[in-house]
């Protein structure tokens, strides 16, 4: 049964909805500093970075943005404040695929939607590192257009984003469908872009009697 029948395009999210930090941002973060002679808990370090990521606010991915968000990471583990040296390897390190994992549902979904004509695009709030990791990724070539917020100066779920990809697709708001894995970045701030939206709930909490937990449903809502 096809639930969208006038969907002409999709865009998707990347965070979540694509990808994931492996096997965790602190993980990540302890490997790192490790290499700096800095010994810090990585379960206290992922515990501390998703709090602080919470209470962020708005966050416009700036690169003096991460750094603050890192050294609070730090020393609310008792670690000393982030040095720039170790900040920035912590910040090239995300650059590397080695750190992100592609969820095993992405490839065949995306292959599915483009075998079955639909154009597809990204909107994402992210910053420059997005473009280069997503070719390395291998998840490029299936999509007509990447909109990344750092590069249109305007974050999900502003309206402007959301505007900026129907242009780049060529396709009215009202035949694009988007999918995320925040109820309000993504689902609220596409449907008040004049866009349709599914939320994907991955963990199985907090969907919408309209939301999926994998990408694998997409084929079917659409009817193919």
């Amino acid at each position: 049964m096809n639930s969208f029948p006038k969907i002409r395009a999709l865009t998707l999210d990347v965070g979540g909805t694509l990808i994931r930090p492996w096997p965790s941002v602190g993980t990540v973060y302890a490997r790192v500093a490790a290499r700096h002679g800095l010994v810090v808990d990585p379960g206290m370090l992922h515990q501390h970075f998703a709090a602080a990521w919470r209470q962020a606010g708005e966050f416009h991915y700036s690169r003096e943005e991460w750094a603050r968000l890192v050294d609070f990471t730090f020393t609310a583990c008792g670690a000393p404040p982030v040095g720039e040296s170790l900040f920035a390897e912590i910040y090239d390190e995300f650059r590397e695929p080695r750190v992100w994992q592609v969820f095993d549902d992405t490839r065949p979904a995306l292959e599915a939607l483009s075998a079955a004509g639909f154009s597809l695009g990204v909107i994402s709030n992210w910053d420059d590192r997005l473009r280069p990791l997503l070719e390395r990724l291998g998840l490029d070539k299936y999509f007509e257009t990447l909109v990344i917020s750092c590069e249109v100066g305007f974050t999900k779920p502003s309206p402007v984003i959301f505007a900026h990809a129907a242009r780049m697709l060529g396709v009215p708001p009202g035949q694009i469908l988007h999918v995320g894995d925040c109820a309000t970045r993504d689902v609220a701030g596409a449907r008040n872009a004049g866009f349709q939206a599914v939320h994907l709930a991955r963990s199985g909490h907090d969907a919408s009697p309209a939301g999926i937990p994998t990408l694998g449903e997409l084929a079917g809502l659409l009817g193919h």
